[in-house]
């Protein structure tokens, strides 16, 4: 028995397989998920060929000091936002002897949301070394645990189209 839903982890066995294959490592700097992708990816045999380093930054504090996300981004735009997952995937890019990052920040609830950020709202973000920065808005549907979920397997499918170019 997995902790994680089969689809997911497919997913992660996918991108195990991709990234020994080409050689590349990940660094995830995960808020709402709590640390969840860097699990669902440990929980494939092989991960530590492919997994450098993982950042649990739910706090903002931690988003500075861990990831160098600067004060001023959180303060204008608050930590869910595309500005500030952004600025984790590259803090993490950056912090990591990473090839490519992975960034959650979100609102998983039953509380924190508002009109303008509702509850469900994820921003994502992922880096790769020479490609730049790719970016991704979600607003998923269902209780905390579903959300967090849908979070992960989305992320994971970043990761693979990153590891993949």
């Amino acid at each position: 028995m997995s902790l994680y839903p089969d689809a997911v982890l497919i997913l992660a066995e996918d991108l195990v397989e991709i990234c020994i294959k080409a050689g590349l490592r990940l660094a995830l700097a995960e808020s709402c998920t709590g640390g969840l992708v860097a699990g669902c990816v440990t929980a494939v045999p092989g991960a530590s060929a492919v997994l450098d380093r993982g950042f649990v930054t739910y706090a903002n504090e931690a988003k500075i000091e861990m990831l160098g996300v600067e004060r001023t981004i959180l303060e204008a735009n608050g930590a869910v936002s595309k500005p500030v997952a952004l600025a984790m995937a590259d803090g993490a890019l950056a912090r990591s002897k990473a090839h490519i990052s992975l960034s959650i920040t979100g609102i998983a609830g039953p509380g924190g949301g508002s009109g303008e950020k509702p509850v469900g709202l994820v921003h994502m973000a992922s880096a790769r070394d020479g490609r730049g920065t790719v970016h991704e808005r979600h607003v998923f549907t269902g209780d905390r645990d579903s959300v967090r979920m849908q979070a992960v397997q989305s992320g994971l499918r970043l990761l693979l189209r990153q590891a993949l170019l």
